[in-house]
């Protein structure tokens, strides 16, 4: 008897500055499906939040062409784990028509209302397996400001940062800039400055002065409340990726050598110029040192599924200090996380089968937790 396939609904789009990452990363993971394990459903999120579902959802996300596409929602009910979409059947009702049942769900919306918690709280709600890390890892894994605290709780090496609201740009930006150059006070700039909330490198700024940092402060607020700034290390940037539940993996490490002066969103997907070494041409020590420290993090902050753990290596004094663990990276099959799976001996659609397997495993994990209190 034939094996029943796994219904899959691969998530893309999103209300992020990473939607357009995001459908890239779709793009490849639809190709590397097989036919004859999933039964795939296509959920595409428009900027402005509105579901779509449909077989040609993603090329309608590009071309901005949403003819014959419908809309759809997932209800926040554990005994329907289903895709429903939205029809109208007069101009004052809506009606629900269930769509596909789901199994489990491939989000790759990078970035805010994606890899930050929210959606995985929607999941959680609904009852479906995801691919990925929870609540908690997700939301702890997004934001810079609370996961250096959590880094420097367990003892991981981290560069000296600040965190600034908004608001007090806003408030009194003289101040802010004299609070932010005291970060180093022998040597302030080169200063980067990133949205607490974000990723891709969207937002992020080098500074080498107060002019700079003023452009990049305001920069960086526009996209998040919230504002991290780094002292900027003369590094080489070294990325593991990681692969597991309980008991993680780290794949052999790489180095990214940026086309630009830091690895921004334009060296990572515009020019296509930037180098990935695999493996690093770092010391074994080194390179087990990065492997040790991002099993460490992962954990640390519970990731599940996937993560991609980056780190700067101090070219004046060797030091190594941990960037950020990525817990949904780019996953082009150019992206850094599956080639270092792929120089591990994991293909790219072996990558993407293990993720799926992982995202059950999980799931079957989280049903074991009972919901009601019994007293004896």
């Amino acid at each position: 008897m034939m094996k029943s396939r796994v219904r899959v609904g691969v998530m893309f789009g999103g209300r992020s500055g990473e939607h357009e990452v995001s459908l890239m990363s779709a793009r490849s993971i639809l190709d590397a499906l097989d036919p004859e394990k999933y039964e795939v459903t296509q959920i595409g999120i428009k900027h402005s939040g509105t579901w779509l579902v449909g077989d040609t959802v993603l090329d309608a996300l590009d071309s901005e062409d949403e003819k014959r596409i419908a809309q759809a929602v997932l209800l926040p009910d554990p005994n329907r784990p289903e895709l429903y979409r939205l029809r109208m059947i007069s101009e004052a009702e809506e009606v629900l028509e269930k769509i596909a049942a789901l199994d489990v769900i491939f989000s790759v919306l990078h970035g805010t209302f994606g890899e930050d918690g929210a959606m995985q709280g929607l999941f959680e709600a609904n009852g479906v397996a995801y691919v990925g890390s929870g609540i908690v890892g997700s939301a702890v894994g997004m934001d810079k400001g609370i996961f250096k605290d959590v880094m420097t709780a367990n003892n991981i090496p981290v560069v000296e940062s600040m965190l600034i609201l908004r608001s007090e740009l806003e408030a009194n930006m003289e101040a802010v800039l004299d609070r932010i150059e005291a970060l180093v006070p022998s040597k302030p700039y080169p200063l980067f400055v990133k949205p607490a909330n974000l990723g891709s490198s969207v937002g992020i700024s080098k500074c080498h002065s107060r002019a700079d940092l003023i452009e990049g402060l305001m920069d960086a607020a526009r996209y998040d409340r919230r504002v991290v700034i780094e002292r900027g290390v003369n590094a080489r940037e070294i990325e593991v990726s990681v692969l597991g539940n309980d008991d993680p993996q780290a794949s052999v490490a790489g180095e990214v050598i940026p086309s630009r002066e830091f690895y921004s969103y334009e060296a990572k997907y515009i020019d296509g110029s930037s180098d990935l070494l695999i493996p690093a041409p770092i010391p074994d020590d080194v390179a087990d040192q990065v492997r040790k420290i991002a099993v460490q993090a992962y954990q640390a902050i519970d990731c599940a599924g996937m993560a991609r753990v980056d780190f700067l290596l101090d070219i004046d004094s060797g030091e190594v200090f941990l960037s950020e663990v990525n817990t949904l990276p780019g996953f082009t099959k150019f992206s850094m996380y599956p080639k270092l799976w792929a120089a591990s001996g994991l293909p790219y659609s072996k990558l993407v089968d293990r993720l799926i397997e992982l995202a059950m495993e999980r799931k079957a994990d989280r049903d074991r937790i009972e919901r009601k209190f019994r007293k004896e």
